[in-house]
Parts: C-alpha cells; structure tokens; sequence
C-alpha cells in the first residue's frame, strides 16, 4: 500500500490529501475499534476458556469484573449482572475456572475481552480446593462445634423434611417413617441441585425455625434435610454459605442426610446429626413402634410380677405375724365377762335405787298438805309487807343527803387553792412545787406566779426594803453580793385567813 503523501515527500507538500487512485483512506479510532470489533467478534465468537481467577471484583451495579490468566497470558473479563446472580458458587482469587462467553473488545481502553455467560469449577481438585477453604472459615466460627449440636427428641410429633417433592428421597422417607413410627411430615418442597438450590434449602430451614407452635401449620419438632447421592458438583447446593449459616442457626433439631454414605457435605459438620442416607435419617428420627410396644408390654408385664411378688411378701409377712397375735376370742373374753358382770350390778343397782326413792317419796308426801303450804304463804306474805318501802321515809333520808352534800360543797368551795387568786392574790411555784416563804424564793432564783387568768414568769433579785431604797435612790454601778442576804425574809401572807 502506498504512503501517503507527506512533508517527507519529495513534492515537498505539508498537508496530507487524498490521491487520485488510492483505496486506502485515513480511518479514525472509533471506525478502526468498530472493525476490530468486528472482527473479533464474528472470528471466535462463543468460545470456552479455562484459567486462574485473578482480580475478582463485583461492583456496586453487579456486574463482575476478573481476569482469567494462566502461565503465559491473562485476559480480561466481565460477567453482567443477571448472569453473575446465576452463579452456583461464590468465586474467588486463585480458583481454576472454566467460562463460557464471546470474545469482544473494549475500545474505550483498547482491550480486548471475554463477556462472561457461565462460570464453572475446573475440575473436582478445584471444588475441593474451594471447599477446604469455606470448611477451615466456617470451623474458625465455631459452626461445626460439638458443643452447638442439639440432641434430637425422643419420639418427635412433626417432623419437617426439606427436599425435592419430585425425587424417590422424600418417598424412601415416609415409607421408612410408617413401618417404624407413623409421624406427622411435613414437607418444604426445594431443588436440591443447580441455580438458586442453595437459596431455597437456606429459606426452608428459616422458614421450619420462624414457625410459631400453635399455629395453622404445626411447627415440627424435627427436621430433616436430605438429598439422593450424586457427583460432588449435584451435591455442591449444600457446601454453599448460606446452607450452613441456617442448618447451624435453626433452633430445631437437624439431622442432614444428603448423599449416600460415602457422600460428605458441610452440611453435615453443621447438622446436629448425621445420616448416611434419607432411609437412615427416618430411622434415626423416630423408634420403632413394635419395639415400643413390645417394651411397653414387658414393662407391664414387669408391673405386673413386681405387684403380684409385693403382694404375695405382703401377705406371708402378715401370715407369720398373725400366728404371733392372740385369736379373737382370748382377746374378747375378758370384756364379756366383765359386761355379764357389769350387767348384773346394774340390775340390782337399779332395784335398790327405786326401793330408796319410794321411801324418799313416802316420807315427802307426808309434808306436802294444803294446810301447811297455806301457813307458809300467809307467813312470806306478811315478811314482804313488814319490808316493803314507805315513801316518807324515802323523802326524808333524800332530804338528809342533800343538805349533808351542800355542806361539803361549801367546804370544797372554800378549799379551792385556786379561790383566792381572784381576790388579787397569786400563788408562787417553782415547777410543782408551791413556795411559801421567802428565803425558798430567794433559793429558788426563777419561780412561776400563778394569777387567776394566767401564769407569768419571775425572778428574785432581793428583800422588799432594799428593792424600795433601790427606787428611791440613785443605781449604783457595783452590787454587794452579800447584800440579799442583810436583809430580813418578808414572809407571804396565808391565803386562807
């Protein structure tokens, strides 16, 4: 293809133009990555590529943005978000991928890259690879500790049983279930496998814990999760996360029975019991009614012996003990012969004592005549005329009292000790005490004045002579402390002369 013309040409001209005859024009960037993109597109198409997760990042719209790379190249890839909300599995750095997609290109940076449609592990080393890694985060938790396992109830009313509706685990369970034990199922019907199995199982396990007792649908007191056998990528749906998370935080009982026995999932280390298979997962769950009711037959055969032996002890016991008794005749004997006695003494008691009280009859019917109670009548008559009361006498003994209680009210009336304070006098205390000379008021400092109407306070600060020579004449600034005692007692005059 021939240069274009330049300012390296020979004409010497700057400006590049189009010449006549030339089939190679100047494309621009967007038509030159158009047909790069082009290109690439219809050459690879759908194509399917296996590397090594590298950069994985899902951003805050959902798409999914990594790269796939292996010993020599890497290449880039993005996964849009409803394809990325299908995957099985959570990826991560370092796990060996197979995707399938088309291959395009970006010209925005000039790349190249693989627009992700499906995303699976490479392999069953890659599974494990990331199964041993979910196992050792989940056990650094404390999920799959012993401590947290629950024991399973004896003889449970409900079971709950998480699994395919469609598939021969849920029929192999209640058939198992009627020949041992029938028992009320109740079935969550889920996929067990494949896209959005994981979410399903994680819902019915929350959905059985978030029931309430008592309501429309009983809550069970058992549950059992389970799944037929199958390659280690059908049994994936319960190595997820979110499988775990709900079997460890159910508050029911779990027994996991998914798989045949060599068949091993993460929802076993979480479960409170592990079942080889769903036949043995119903046989754990429930005893065996014949074995029951064969136990309950030996245990009332058992009550039964055990009476019967109590009662045959009883009765020797009470046998050899009433060989050691006397009979009923020894023990009755004494009272007969002691009623035919007393019997005899009544009679005769009986006899004397009606002999006696006709005499005591005779003897009174002597005195009982009409005469004499007419003489004693007329005798109290006249004792209840010589007593009867008289009304002058009455006047006068009343008569006689009350002139002796006038005088004794006078006498009162003029004891009071309180009478003549109405006369101006006023009675000196010193608490309950009456004061009644002077040198006991002078001892006593602070006294009580009683008048008639009220009580007002005092104190005695000296004789009377030398309290009117004090009045008179001039106070003095100095007092002889001697100078009470000068003076002559003035004595109080008696209030009742």
């Amino acid at each position: 293809m021939p240069d274009t013309p330049s300012q390296f040409d020979p004409s010497g001209r700057l400006l590049a133009e189009d010449v006549a005859g030339d089939n190679a024009p100047a494309l621009s960037i967007t038509e030159i990555s158009a047909l790069l993109k082009r290109t690439v597109e219809e050459r690879f198409g759908y194509v399917k590529l296996r590397g090594e997760i590298s950069g994985y990042k899902r951003a805050a719209s959902g798409h999914v943005y990594l790269a796939l790379k292996d010993e020599g190249a890497v290449i880039d890839g993005v996964m849009w978000k409803g394809s990325a909300a299908r995957l099985p599995f959570a990826p991560e750095d370092g796990i060996e991928v197979v995707v399938s997609g088309k291959i395009t290109t970006y010209p925005g940076r000039s790349k190249y890259q693989i627009v992700i449609e499906r995303m699976e592990l490479a392999g069953e080393g890659a599974l494990m690879q990331l199964l041993e890694r979910l196992k050792q985060k989940l056990t650094a938790e404390g999920l799959f500790d012993p401590a947290r396992k629950k024991p399973l109830p004896y003889l449970p009313r409900v079971i709950g049983v998480v699994t395919s509706p469609t598939g021969a685990v849920i029929r192999d369970i209640l058939h198992r279930l009627a020949d041992r034990c029938p028992t009320h199922v109740v079935l969550w019907p889920v996929m067990v496998q494949g896209e959005g199995a994981a979410l399903q199982v994680a819902r019915a396990i929350r959905g059985f814990d978030a029931m309430e007792a008592g309501g429309a649908i009983p809550r069970p007191d058992l549950l059992i999760v389970a799944r037929g056998g199958g390659s280690i990528e059908d049994l994936w749906a319960f190595n997820e996360e979110a499988v775990i998370r709900a079997v460890a935080d159910c508050r029911i009982p779990v027994i996991s029975a998914v798989g045949h026995e060599t068949d091993t999932t993460l929802c076993d280390y979480a479960a409170d019991v592990r079942a080889p298979t769903p036949t043995a997962a119903a046989e754990i769950a429930v005893p065996v009614r014949a074995e029951l009711t064969a136990c309950l037959s030996e245990l009332g055969l058992r009550a039964g012996r055990a009476v019967h032996r109590y009662h045959e002890r009883a009765r020797e016991r009470l046998t050899a003990q009433m060989r050691l008794m006397p009979t009923l005749e020894a023990l009755l004997q004494p009272q007969r012969q002691r009623t035919d006695d007393l019997a005899d003494r009544l009679r005769r008691a009986l006899s004397h004592r009606l002999s006696d009280a006709g005499k005591e009859l005779s003897e009174a019917s002597g005195a009982l005549r009409p005469a004499l109670l007419k003489q004693h009548v007329m005798r109290e008559r006249a004792r209840l005329e010589a007593v009867r009361l008289r009304p002058d006498v009455l006047r006068r003994r009343l008569a006689d009292s009350r002139m002796a209680f006038d005088r004794l009210s006078r006498l009162a009336i003029s004891l009071d000790p309180d009478r003549p304070l109405s006369r101006g006098f006023a009675r000196v205390m010193q608490g309950d005490q009456v004061i009644s000379t002077a040198t006991a008021a002078r001892a006593a400092g602070h006294v009580t004045l009683k008048f008639q109407d009220d009580e007002v306070g005092a104190v005695i600060s000296g004789s009377l002579e030398k309290l009117k020579k004090t009045a008179t004449s001039k106070p003095s600034k100095t007092r002889s402390p001697s100078s009470d005692e000068d003076d002559p007692p003035v004595r109080q005059q008696d209030l009742f002369s």
